[in-house]
């Protein structure tokens, strides 16, 4: 009997281990995913005390639970503070993801219908086709870049004269639709910045209260803002030039599309809540349908990275990939000047990976990959390994039929402007305008507008004016031209 009782005890304890070696499972596995990104520290580290990057912060979430975040390096150099989790960086294109999350709270609401022309919801001033019918540029497509606006992209810096024009007189200038609605892919910082007006005319509200009230507050997003938010002015990262100089701050005049600023920590909550992972203190803002439908690439959207497969393409302000080893990825950077961004979720293996910087560079999106393979090692066996090169773009080849003698107009918002363009064969491209430009803005001009300001057209320049109060016209290489081959 006495042999028994011993018996019985001992298999007591040894159960009594036995659970506890199982409750310790889950911090014992915590632990030894940290232990995971030891040689991304290192990395990290590394190129900071190289001046590759002047900060960097993280941060990793699995299963609903941030498992890593940190900040390497200095957010202001000349202050000497360090960057941390929660330091605040520009976003860049990262915005997007946050714009369309707004948007669909309105469309979930019934106030903006995707299938409805984007005009619908603007004010005096809409779009205008080049080509095809405005009609069809719908609030999706203007949401999955096919709604045929050209790229478009404008800063302005705070110390400078010129600053955002009201939006109706961006649109004025720059709301053409280059090519028809639905017909390719076209990548529009333009495109959001109309969502984020839009979001502003239907709410009631500016576009910076209402991402406040019903998207940074609701998911605990403490340090997430439109601009620099109140109260928030200490915690921002300078930016920084690749060659160490300050960059001033400055401004779009597409807000929706660049002009949030959250920090690493704000970023990766936003990602646990869009991989149905709602944290206790989370208020649900889109259901789980719709963030399934953001998800979604358009059907008229498909790869575009080389490494990127079938059911690769954009949805609702996010970019899905598909690899070679079947892993979905849904992501996206953002970079701008002195800012580089990643933010990528992998909603199968419920993980999101969050990466800004204060200076422009390829290595969010570097470090980014080896999280990634560190972490999802048999996911990633064929993707490209990561390199400590840019990538350069190769150059310009022009196919025969561009090879030639080009002469028509640029269509701007004021006037049409003769062009006449030599491409060859090496893929220089060579205007023949200089002369009969100058002498175009001299005679036609200077007698309308105010002496003593200066106009600057793509590199060429005439003393007399340009109605002062607005910035001088720059053409981009993605405004519509008229052209026919002699």
């Amino acid at each position: 009997m006495y042999r028994s009782l011993v018996k019985k005890l001992i298999l007591v304890n040894m159960l009594f281990i036995l659970l506890i070696f199982y409750l310790e499972q889950p911090k014992a596995f915590a632990y030894s995913e940290k232990n995971l990104f030891n040689a991304t520290q290192v990395q990290i580290e590394q190129l900071v005390a190289k001046g590759e990057v002047p900060s960097l912060s993280v941060a990793v979430a699995r299963d609903g639970k941030i498992i890593w975040e940190k900040g390497f390096g200095l957010a202001d150099r000349e202050k000497n503070i360090p960057a941390t989790e929660h330091t605040q960086y520009r976003l860049a294109s990262i915005s997007k993801q946050l714009t369309a999350t707004g948007l669909m709270i309105l469309v979930e609401c019934g106030l903006i219908k995707l299938d409805s022309p984007i005009n619908d919801y603007l004010g005096g001033t809409k779009l205008t086709a080049c080509i095809g019918d405005a009609a069809d540029a719908t609030v999706q497509r203007v949401a999955s870049h096919t709604s045929g606006l050209s790229l478009h992209s404008q800063h302005f810096y705070n110390n400078e004269s010129y600053q955002p024009p009201p939006m109706d007189e961006t649109i004025r200038r720059y709301g053409k639709l280059v090519t028809a609605p639905g017909e390719r892919y076209q990548y529009s910082n333009l495109g959001y910045g109309l969502l984020g007006y839009v979001i502003s005319r239907v709410s009631g509200k500016s576009y910076a209260e209402f991402m406040r009230e019903q998207v940074f507050v609701p998911l605990g997003m403490d340090h997430t803002s439109v601009h620099i938010g109140h109260g928030l002015e200490d915690g921002q990262a300078v930016n920084y030039s690749a060659d160490g100089m300050v960059i001033p701050s400055y401004n779009s005049d597409s807000p929706g599309a660049s002009a949030i600023i959250s920090s690493a920590h704000d970023l990766i909550r936003f990602a646990i809540f869009h991989l149905k992972n709602d944290l206790p203190e989370q208020r649900v803002i889109i259901t789980e349908a719709t963030i399934d439908k953001m998800q979604k690439p358009s059907p008229e959207t498909g790869p575009i990275q080389e490494w990127e497969y079938d059911g690769s393409g954009y949805g609702i302000g996010w970019v899905i990939s598909i690899t070679n080893d079947h892993l979905r990825a849904v992501h996206h950077s953002g970079g701008t000047i002195g800012v580089s961004t990643v933010l990528a979720l992998v909603p199968e293996e419920n993980l999101a990976v969050a990466i800004l910087s204060n200076t422009l560079s390829h290595w969010p999106e570097a470090i980014l990959i080896g999280i990634l393979r560190t972490l999802l090692p048999e996911k990633l066996k064929y993707f490209p390994k990561p390199t400590d090169q840019a990538v350069k773009e190769p150059p310009f080849a022009p196919d025969k039929e561009l090879v030639g003698l080009w002469e028509g107009n640029v269509h701007t918002y004021e006037r049409e402007i003769p062009l006449v363009l030599d491409i060859w064969v090496s893929g220089s491209v060579t205007p023949r305008w200089a002369i009969s430009l100058v002498v175009f803005f001299e005679m036609r001009a200077i007698e309308t507008i105010p002496t003593g300001s200066r106009m600057q057209v793509a590199g060429f320049s005439c003393e007399g004016g340009f109605k002062a109060n607005l910035r001088p016209q720059m053409l981009n290489g993605d405004n519509p031209i008229s052209y026919g081959l002699n």
